[in-house]
């Protein structure tokens, strides 16, 4: 049996139903995208079976996207949570058939208080849609399912058409990608667009020595410090150059090799280095990364040592 064959007929068959629908999609959607951007309240997602399952990551990428929402069980709904949706709220019910008997019973209540409702279903003639407000139609010619049964194309195409409307309502909406790091403070996006330099610095115990200073004396502070790198500053406190361990290594490599040469004379006389200790990490990664170096310097506007930025510390912060 040819196992990567059958893969590949199953999505073919998907991304066919997938582009049929796009080449066919209506106005609705539009109608759609205003009602729920328009609404008060919260967007209460409802279905039974892979309807409810697809419903409820839909309710997810919607929450996360800028509108509030939540997935409701019909079921459940009908047992006393249907004090969950309140009179300013919006329902999209999902439906293949349109005719789930656990959603159909919450139907009248929903149209008693005046819920508007957004349908998903195959048909525009099936009870689901005949409550609805707006009628999206999820109809496909095939599932993949060789049987075609098993709900497979199906729940592909109501999935995607939730998240075309999620994306369409982000872009109404003007959601900037600030706006979803806000609801996502603890992912990688959140931490690149949250996390500052001043966030990340070493400010204290730095590796630092003056200018005249020996290399032997500079390796031992080296060392100490865990940075490797050693920070030269004249008296005035300010810069004048960074010893990193690839300059004492290149250096060993010398016939005239002495511990008692002066740091200035081997170290990177201008390393690199910003004022502006109020950038996102994530620029500042960027910064390493294009200067191929291990720290960056943060200075003072007056030219004198703030702090110093390891790649090491930015990894651990998860900043990518």
């Amino acid at each position: 049996m040819d196992f990567k064959q059958i893969a590949k007929d199953v999505l073919l068959i998907e991304a066919n139903e997938l582009k049929d629908a796009a080449l066919n999609i209506s106005d609705e959607i539009e109608r759609a995208v205003k009602l729920i951007s328009s609404c008060k309240g919260k967007l209460v997602i409802t279905g039974v079976g892979k309807s409810g399952l697809v419903g409820s990551k839909m309710a997810a990428t919607f929450a996360s996207t800028g509108t509030s929402s939540f997935f409701l069980h019909p079921t459940e709904a009908m047992h006393g949570d249907l004090g969950m949706i309140g009179k300013d709220d919006i329902v999209l019910g999902i439906s293949y058939s349109g005719e789930s008997e656990e959603l159909i019973q919450i139907l009248p209540h929903l149209k008693r208080f005046d819920i508007p409702l957004i349908a998903m279903a195959r048909s525009k003639d099936s009870t689901l849609a005949s409550y609805s407000d707006v009628f999206i139609d999820i109809n496909i010619t095939k599932e993949a399912c060789p049987l075609d049964t098993a709900p497979t194309s199906s729940t592909t195409l109501t999935m995607a058409l939730g998240d075309a409307l999620a994306v369409c309502l982000m872009k109404y909406n003007n959601f900037a990608k600030e706006d979803f790091a806000s609801f996502h403070p603890g992912g990688s996006l959140g931490k690149k667009l949250f996390i500052k330099v001043d966030d990340l610095l070493q400010k204290e115990n730095l590796p630092i020595v003056a200018s005249g200073t020996s290399l032997k004396d500079a390796v031992v502070i080296m060392s100490e410090g865990r940075l490797g790198n050693a920070i030269i500053l004249d008296e005035s406190k300010k810069v004048q150059g960074l010893l990193s361990d690839g300059d004492l290594r290149r250096y060993m490599m010398k016939e005239d090799f002495s511990l008692d040469t002066k740091v200035e004379e081997i170290a990177t006389l201008t390393p690199r280095s910003i004022k502006d200790k109020n950038i996102l990490a994530s620029d500042a990664l960027q910064i390493i990364e294009d200067n191929k170096i291990q720290l960056l310097l943060i200075l003072n506007n007056d030219e004198t040592l703030y702090g110093a930025l390891h790649i090491h510390k930015l990894i651990e912060a998860g900043i990518k």
